[in-house]
Parts: C-alpha cells; sequence; structure tokens
C-alpha cells in the first residue's frame, strides 16, 4: 500500500496542472508538521498564481476541501499553503 501523504501530494498535483501555462514548474513538497498534521506546499511559475487562487480564492479553497476530505479517510489533517 503506498503512502498516504503521497497520495494526497499527487491529488493536488492532478487538480493543479491543468490549471497552470507553466506544469513543468508546479513543485509540491510535503512536510509532518509539530502537531501531527500534514502541510502540503505548493509550488507555482508567479505567472500561475493567480490561476490556481482563482476568483475570490475559489480554486484554492476547492483544493483545500478535496485535499482535507481525501486526508480525513486516512485519519489525516491536511493543509494546503500557495508558497510565492
Amino acid at each position: 500500500m503506498s503512502d498516504p501523504n503521497t497520495d494526497i501530494s499527487g491529488l493536488v498535483a492532478e487538480l493543479i496542472a491543468p490549471l497552470v501555462e507553466f506544469p513543468d514548474e508546479v513543485d509540491i513538497s510535503s512536510i509532518e508538521t509539530e502537531d501531527g498534521s500534514t502541510l502540503i506546499e505548493v509550488h507555482v511559475n508567479p505567472d500561475d498564481v493567480g490561476r490556481v487562487i482563482g476568483r475570490q480564492g475559489r480554486v484554492i479553497k476547492a483544493i483545500r476541501t478535496l485535499s482535507r476530505a481525501a486526508g480525513s479517510r486516512h485519519d489525516m489533517r491536511i493543509e494546503v499553503e500557495l508558497v510565492d
């Protein structure tokens, strides 16, 4: 069975790749925090930041919701952060 962190990071990558103009520059890292949650950091080209955030933050909010739902199936707390 594969690592749930990898699965959720892969999910985030699959959700973001079609949104951006430069999919080769998408970098996703997963970090275990002190409180036991998992932080998924997303790095994209500066020109693509607006596409990932979406109008009024709707796109990144949807990505966070899907990631948290996937994490809850493995009893994990997931946070997704878009890093500049």
